[in-house]
This record gives C-alpha cells, sequence and structure tokens, in this order.
C-alpha cells in the first residue's frame, strides 16, 4: 500500500446486453457506498484512489475501463451518451444503484455525462480536462493546444489517427513534462509511478484507438446541456494545475447551477490522490444531502 493509491480489491469483467465486456475494479467493502471513477487519460481501471480512506469512511469504488482501453472491448463510433448507457447496465449488473461520480482529468466529460443521463447521484470532477472547444477559451488556450482543438472540429477523424499514434510511454513521458514539481512528488514516488504505469500500460494493452476516441469527444464541443445537471456538484482543482482547465474551473462551474467551486492552495493535478479524503467525504456528504 502507498499513500495515494493501492491495488484493487476486486478485478473483472462484466458482458453487456451487446455482448461487449467492460472491465472494472473495485476498492473498499463490497457492501460500502458505491462511488464510480471515470479515470483519466488512457489510464485503466488498475488505477484507484485514496488508500486506507475508502475502507475508513466505507466507500465501494469502483474504476471502469472505457471501450477500448484495458479490458474493455472496443466500440467504434461511441459517444458521451453510449458511456453513459454502459454505466447504465454496469450499475444494473453489479448492483450500484444510483452512484456517486469522480471524473479525473479526461474522465471528467464521461462523469458528467453520466449525471447528465441519470447515472449519478453526486458528481465531483476533480482534475477535470474543461471544454477547451467553449468559445470563451478560444483566446486563452497555448497555440499547441489551441491547434489541436481545431484540429478536432475541421477534421475529427484525422484528428482521431493522430492521437492513435500515442504510446504508454509518451503518456508517462509527457505527464511528467508538464507537470509541476508538487505533482511529480506523486507521481514520481517509486509505488505510485509503479501503479500509474501499469495502469497506463493496460490502458494501451489493445492499442491506442480507445485512447484516440476519449480524446477526440474530450476535446471537441460537448453534446450535453450542463445547466440542465440537477445532481450536486463539487468542481475541484488545484491551484498549480497548468494542464486541465484555461481558469481552474471557474467558468465550468458558473455553467452548472448549483455547483461548488473548489481549488486548492500548493498543489496541482494529483489533486485526486493529495486531498482523497476531503474529496469522498465531500462527496459523501452532497449524495446524502439529494437523498435526503
Amino acid at each position: 500500500m502507498t499513500a495515494y493509491a493501492d491495488v484493487p480489491a476486486r478485478v473483472g469483467e462484466s458482458r453487456l446486453s451487446d455482448g461487449r465486456l467492460l472491465g472494472w475494479a473495485e476498492w473498499g467493502p463490497s457492501d460500502g457506498v458505491p462511488v464510480l471513477l471515470c479515470p483519466g487519460a488512457a489510464t485503466s481501471r488498475w488505477l484507484g484512489f485514496g488508500a486506507g480512506v475508502v475502507e475508513a469512511l466505507g466507500v465501494r469504488l469502483v474504476s471502469v475501463d472505457r471501450p477500448g482501453l484495458g479490458a474493455s472491448t472496443p466500440a467504434l463510433g461511441r459517444g458521451f451518451a453510449d458511456f453513459a448507457g454502459d454505466m447504465r447496465q454496469l450499475c444494473a449488473i453489479r448492483g450500484l444503484g444510483c452512484p456517486a461520480v469522480v471524473g479525473n482529468s479526461q474522465g471528467a466529460p464521461f462523469a458528467l455525462a453520466c449525471a447528465a443521463e441519470g447515472v449519478a447521484s453526486a458528481l465531483a470532477v476533480v482534475s477535470g480536462a474543461d471544454e477547451v472547444a467553449a468559445p470563451e477559451f478560444a483566446a486563452v488556450l497555448e497555440p499547441e493546444l489551441r491547434g489541436l482543438v481545431e484540429r478536432t472540429a475541421c477534421d475529427p477523424a484525422g484528428a482521431e489517427a493522430f492521437f492513435a499514434g500515442f504510446t504508454a510511454e509518451a503518456m508517462w513521458g509527457m505527464v511528467m513534462a508538464r507537470s509541476p514539481e508538487c505533482d511529480l512528488a506523486v507521481y514520481q514516488d517509486p509505488d505510485f509511478a509503479a501503479v500509474y504505469r501499469r495502469a497506463l500500460d493496460e490502458g494501451f494493452v489493445q492499442g491506442a484507438a480507445g485512447y484516440a476516441r476519449d480524446t477526440v469527444l474530450a476535446m471537441g464541443r460537448w453534446p450535453f446541456a450542463l445547466d440542465r445537471i440537477a445532481v450536486p456538484t463539487d468542481i475541484w482543482y488545484g491551484e498549480r494545475d497548468t494542464s486541465h482547465s484555461p481558469d481552474n474551473g471557474a467558468l465550468l462551474a458558473t455553467r452548472m447551477p448549483g455547483a461548488r467551486h473548489h481549488v486548492v492552495q500548493g498543489t496541482g493535478g494529483a489533486l485526486l490522490w493529495t486531498h482523497a479524503e476531503s474529496i469522498l467525504w465531500r462527496l459523501l456528504s452532497r449524495r446524502a444531502e439529494a437523498d435526503g
């Protein structure tokens, strides 16, 4: 066990109605309060968070491989609503009810899609990939990112082919090169790095097509109405996070009525692991509010 992440307590696959498999991993008590994790870019079900915390809070944390990543069967042309439909089926199969949902990094818009489709009782967006294609951000994006956003809008198939050239090693190198020192202290911890690298290797085990599809979806305009997401929502960013949102989620929070915006000083994009207890405690409290 490390201070940040641990190996899963349970790992398996569930078969959906169309015959596809979804890979999942669980931490914490099997009868705990269900919390569904939509993990970050290209990281498979093997990377959870809150080592020790999930047990103490009685959380059944469930992480899922998106289609084409890890053990999950690819689904050509899939969209956000398709993912939410998969999660609805998985919740029924695994007895999760209507879980609280956490979206980290590139998993954030997938978590938002679950909330929009009624597959979430409460939501935490943590270091979430923002809607960088929103017109409000056009003038503030760095040139490289702006170019990718424009390419995705003009030629989504070409952009998807470009992203399909990425590898686990390239993703690790990009994270290491772009992270502030406060995040590197987490990522370069030997125990955490081993778990993270395994999650990346598993994420690319079928190739990069799953990651490429995720990236094109996340980098384009999101098809769901943020202002109609009614579940209790908290939006979390580290003050030193320069990778996930141009404004640390300030605009995102204003687009979601009732969302509560938290910017944590002295930390960056590794917030999910450095502040797991605060995030989960808040999420459980918000879920309890929703349940009355």
